[in-house]
């Protein structure tokens, strides 16, 4: 479905709902529905607000929907996580911040290693 392929899109960019929503200049409720697949069946008007925020063009979301050969750049798994700490209130900033603690970490623990 369409409200899918957006949403995959909008992971792929790393963007909240409520970020698309404000960028394309749409409605959050609406596009959450769209999301969702509760409305199934979006305007033209309404994709060309969100395909250059989403960097692609109208006729990309509606054939990528015919394509489902194409593999997924995030599988399923690395989606719900994204979810998961998107709901936990981690967002972009905090989860680079973690990771790089985790880095310097990782970096300090090989220092101290390779030291002995």
């Amino acid at each position: 479905m369409i409200g899918s392929q957006i949403q995959k899109l909008r992971m792929q960019k790393r963007m909240s709902l409520t970020e698309l929503a404000a960028r394309a200049g749409v409605a959050k409720s609406y596009l959450s529905s769209i999301e969702r697949d509760l409305q199934s069946n979006p305007s033209i008007q309404f994709l060309r607000k969100l395909a250059p925020v989403l960097g692609v063009n109208v006729q990309s979301l509606i054939l990528q929907e015919q394509r489902p050969d194409k593999p997924d750049p995030l599988d399923t798994e690395w989606v719900q996580i994204i979810q998961e700490l998107n709901a936990l209130g981690i967002n972009k900033d905090s989860l680079r911040s973690m990771v790089s603690q985790l880095k310097m970490n990782e970096a300090a623990m090989y220092e101290a290693g390779s030291s002995r």
